[in-house]
C-alpha cells in the first residue's frame, strides 16, 4: 500500500525516528506540482551518488548525522542542521551514522 501525501493544511510529522529509525523507509511525505518534500532514511555508510537538482533544493539533518559534497568540500550535518542548494548544483551524500532527513525540492 503506497504512502498517502499530505494534504494542505494537514500537521506532518517530522520528529526524530528514534528506535523506529531501523526500520523507516524513504517515502515522500507531500508532493505538488511546484513542491516535493521527501524524507529519507539512510543507514550507517549509505551513499548517495552524485547528482543535481534541476531547481532549489535544501537538505535537513533530523537525526544521525550526513557528509555532504558540493561546492568542492564537504559539510557535516547533523540533528537539526541545514543546508541549502541552488538548482543544478552537483551534490553527493553518505550517512555517517543511521540517519533521517528531509529534503525539500522545488520542482
Amino acid at each position: 500500500m503506497a504512502i498517502k501525501h499530505a494534504e494542505s493544511g494537514e500537521v506532518i510529522d517530522i520528529r526524530p525516528l528514534g528506535e523506529g529509525l531501523k526500520d523507516a523507509t524513504t517515502h515522500a511525505l507531500t508532493k505538488t506540482d511546484h513542491l516535493e518534500l521527501i524524507r529519507m532514511v539512510l543507514p550507517a555508510g549509505k551513499e548517495v551518488r552524485e547528482h543535481s537538482a534541476p531547481k532549489e533544493i535544501t537538505v535537513h539533518c533530523i537525526e544521525g548525522a550526513i557528509e555532504l559534497r558540493c561546492h568542492d568540500t564537504t559539510q557535516r550535518l547533523e540533528a537539526g542542521r541545514m543546508l541549502f542548494l541552488d538548482a543544478g548544483v552537483s551534490h553527493s551524500l553518505r550517512a555517517v551514522e543511521d540517519s533521517s532527513v528531509l529534503v525539500t525540492m522545488v520542482l
